[in-house]
């Protein structure tokens, strides 16, 4: 029972780390390859301090629900549930090391910008940001679904 509210719970906090990865396939990158500089400025950083405030609770609570989680299967280190809790757990600490080494940076490069000064290159750390997220996507898309497939078939 404890293994089935853990993994609850690790779905639950990494479907909110994922859902920002289906809204930039579905439009948000799109939106922002759209903005010239000045919006995609303002746009950046209204949303930067937005994630910050609130999105490293989520991203907290998966790495500990999903901590507990390939823990409390380690009983069972050949079961599938087991395996795809540490498959996960990997993703989503790949996706941690890629947001605190790449985007960060470039989120704090830009929240020194203003509406009328910036560089010149500016579409560059766009695109750059962008990159690095695409690295993210595939780490907690990856890590989301291996929690499916444990879920369903572990």
């Amino acid at each position: 029972m404890i293994t089935n509210i853990i993994l609850l719970s690790t779905l639950i906090a990494y479907s909110m780390i994922v859902s920002q990865s289906f809204m930039y396939i579905f439009s948000l990158k799109q939106v922002q390859l759209g903005l010239e500089a000045s919006p995609y400025i303002e746009l950046r950083k209204l949303t930067d301090t937005s994630m910050r405030n609130n999105f490293k609770y989520a991203v907290y609570a998966v790495l500990l629900t999903n901590l507990l989680l390939v823990i409390v299967t380690g009983k069972d280190p050949g079961s599938l549930l087991f395996i795809t809790s540490a498959v996960a757990f990997v993703a989503v600490i790949a996706d941690t090391l890629l947001t605190v080494k790449g985007s960060l940076p470039i989120n704090d490069t830009i929240n020194n910008w203003t509406m009328d000064h910036y560089p010149a290159d500016w579409a560059d750390h766009r695109k750059k940001w962008l990159e690095i997220f695409r690295y993210r996507q595939v780490a907690n898309i990856i890590g989301f679904l291996s929690l499916l497939i444990g879920a369903v078939f572990g």
